[in-house]
């Protein structure tokens, strides 16, 4: 007897044929890619060559066998999309003397950076075609299979249906649940709480410390004696209200849109015993107020972000970064400042230039009181591999200290 398993729910539909039963589940994307279009099933005689090539062509692989393999054949596809071709061996050697300055690039860097994220995309697209169906209670029905629930839960929460995903997003989930257990020590926060910040999935965690150490040194503005009420636009997990907090700030208005960011900034706040001092508000950019400082750490790249995840990288023709700046000057109180944090690298890499950053400030009638700057000490600043090496190895973090212009 032919029988079909239908499951209804908001997520795009996904199904396929196995013996006599038409499956027919909701597709869930992290990504937001669509469900793929062809569909086949596969066990453990799925070989890593045969996995690649049909992810390749954008068919999804429903796996069948077990949990534990798949993770390995998952590794087996990574290192065929890493392989570099001939032609490919031979553009690297060029450009890695390209990067260390021995000879001049032969491309601008806004299109090598272009052609670096398709790559990262395409890769990340074939690689996401090893799919995996969880039940209703977020369980897996595969041999070997580890318990995810709470993996699945703290990105989901509850569902109503099965579903199908990625085992890449699901190995994602996995670590970002470690993470967000075990949380990040940081030096700024070490007298709070129990000095961490605990991120969750698809919430930015503060991994690069020299940014959140300008905002810990940075002279505080005399008019925060007057009026002590600070505003933190787009707080993410909440770690620059907390060094606010710390340096004595007695109110802070911390701000975001995602509701992600929102939850996660009030798990750290409590953690961090600083919830007197810190009110959450989920809107965009400013609430309906005035603050004697104002920070802003905005997305530092200039692009479209290829996934919802990747917006607190990705700032797409700097709407957040102008957002801020047009509406500084109306949120300030008299002799207030705010404090833009923001990496020089899209300069670097050709996607926006030093005196259109300094027009904007003008037009929003602003003026620059002082700057602090730093170097970046993450690795990919000195990984000579990195296509983007040269322009990473020249950037420059820097807090803006800018104020009401006349």
């Amino acid at each position: 007897m032919h029988k079909t398993i239908l499951h209804e729910s908001a997520h795009p539909p996904i199904s396929w044929e196995e013996g006599e039963t038409t499956y027919a589940c909701r597709w869930r994307s992290e990504k937001g890619t669509p469900p793929p279009k062809k569909l086949i099933i596969a066990d453990d005689t799925l070989t890593a060559d045969e996995a690649y090539r049909v992810a390749c062509e954008g068919t999804g692989i429903i796996w069948r066998g077990d949990y534990q393999n798949a993770k390995q054949l998952l590794q087996a596809m990574s290192r065929r999309a890493d392989k570099p071709s001939k032609k490919s061996v031979r553009n690297q050697k060029s450009a890695k003397k390209q990067q260390e300055g021995l000879i001049p690039l032969a491309k601008p860097m806004s299109e090598i950076f272009h052609k670096h994220r398709l790559t990262q995309s395409q890769r990340s697209r074939t690689l996401g075609m090893l799919l995996i169906q969880v039940n209703l209670d977020h369980s897996i029905p595969l041999r070997r299979a580890p318990d995810v629930t709470q993996a699945c839960l703290a990105v989901y929460g509850k569902v109503t249906e099965p579903y199908v995903m990625s085992l890449r997003d699901l190995l994602g989930f996995i670590g970002s649940l470690e993470w967000r257990k075990n949380g990040m020590a940081l030096d700024a926060i070490k007298d709070l709480g129990d000095g961490r910040i605990h991120p969750h999935y698809g919430v930015f965690a503060p991994v690069r410390s020299e940014y959140i150490g300008l905002l810990e040194k940075a002279p505080l503005p005399a008019s925060l004696t007057k009026q002590s009420i600070a505003f933190d636009i787009g707080t993410g997990t909440g770690v620059l209200a907390a060094v606010l907090a710390k340096r004595g700030v007695q109110k802070i208005i911390a701000t975001d849109l995602d509701e992600r960011a929102i939850e996660c900034a009030a798990e750290n706040i409590e953690g961090l015993g600083i919830g007197k001092q810190i009110k959450l508000v989920q809107t965009n950019l400013f609430p309906d107020s005035q603050a004697a400082l104002i920070v802003c750490n905005p997305p530092w790249v200039p692009a479209r972000p290829s996934s919802p995840i990747e917006h607190a990288v990705y700032d797409p023709d700097s709407q957040m970064l102008k957002g801020f700046l047009s509406g500084l000057k109306e949120h300030l109180l008299p002799d207030g400042e705010g404090w833009l944090i923001l990496s020089d690298l899209a300069e670097h890499l050709g996607l926006r230039t030093r005196p259109e950053l300094l027009e904007w400030i003008d037009a929003a009638g602003l003026s620059v009181l002082g700057r602090n700057d730093v170097r970046p000490t993450h690795a990919k600043a000195l990984d000579k591999e990195d296509p983007l090496y040269r322009a990473r190895a020249a950037e420059v973090t820097s807090l803006w200290r800018l104020g009401a212009a006349g």
